[in-house]
């Protein structure tokens, strides 16, 4: 059954205790502070720095936000990687009850082919109890899912859209010309969501939504509803901050940012360290009023 994954999703971070254990207290002042504003929460996205986790951390994450959210907020869980078979073992052993969609980064490394990109996602779209979205960022993968790659994809009955991150606006309206009518396309860049929501994109997956959910989720309505003046205000608010969040990889700026707030620490999992002192510095200066 397809969704509406419109207006505003958060790409949840994963808070952390400064000796790398998950900080639940952390999260649940997170999910309170988005809670209220965003449309869904993406859990273990890539910004949840999936890829250091366990398993069991992944899971538990996923129970923690499914436990504290009264308002029944839609969730979408992250299930990527770059080897089919086991993305195949872990969906068919996740509890999926309560989430919404099954978000899937592209495989990373290996670099497949296009033909590879559609024989893996078509594997794990034809397994998936829940419908499948598309996740096209080549800055972390390596590989882009081309337009072409993205409109064979779409013909799957059980994808349901993309989030595409690839920065190329003129790949997004290939896209959306010729997809299929109930195929979405949703930003996966913040400084661009607005430029795609005025091509047809229905949304935007957010990073900064973590630290601004109702900043960010009033820009995504009114480029929706035709009010381009609040939208460029809106938008502009974030011109010098964003792209402070991945000087040093993402999550790092974000978490220096919620740090800021006071929400969460800015720790990070080892490859990762928290924000330098110049990058923490120009973040300070550079958060909207």
């Amino acid at each position: 059954m397809k969704i509406d994954i419109g207006g505003t999703g958060v790409a949840l971070v994963t808070p952390m205790c400064e000796n790398g254990s998950i900080d639940y207290k952390g999260l649940l002042r997170l999910l309170q502070h988005t809670g209220g504003h965003v449309d869904y929460w993406v859990v273990m996205g890539t910004t949840g720095e999936s890829v250091t986790l366990s398993q069991k951390e992944k899971w538990d994450v996923l129970s923690f936000v499914k436990d504290n959210n009264p308002d029944n907020i839609p969730v979408i869980y992250g299930i990527g990687g770059n080897n089919t078979q086991k993305l195949e073992e872990e969906i068919a052993h996740t509890d999926l009850s309560g989430v919404s969609a099954v978000l899937s980064v592209s495989p990373y490394y290996n670099r497949p082919s296009q033909a590879g990109l559609i024989s893996h996602y078509t594997k794990l779209a034809d397994i998936s109890p829940l419908p499948l979205i598309l996740y096209n960022v080549p800055g972390r993968t390596g590989v882009n899912i081309t337009a072409d790659t993205t409109l064979h994809l779409a013909q799957h009955v059980n994808i349901l859209g993309t989030k595409e991150a690839s920065g190329n606006l003129e790949q997004a309206m290939k896209i959306i010309a010729d997809k299929p009518e109930d195929f979405q396309v949703i930003s996966g860049d913040d400084l661009l969501t607005l430029p795609l929501i005025s091509l047809g994109a229905t949304g935007v997956i957010s990073v900064l939504a973590n630290a601004y959910p109702q900043l960010f989720s009033e820009l995504v309505t009114a480029g929706r509803t035709g009010d381009l003046g609040l939208a460029q205000k809106q938008v502009y608010k974030f011109l010098k901050l964003n792209p402070l969040m991945y000087l040093e990889s993402n999550p790092v700026g974000v978490k220096q940012v919620l740090h800021e707030l006071g929400i969460c620490g800015n720790h990070v999992r080892l490859p990762l360290v928290p924000a330098s002192e110049a990058l923490a510095d120009e973040i300070k200066k550079s958060m909207p009023a």
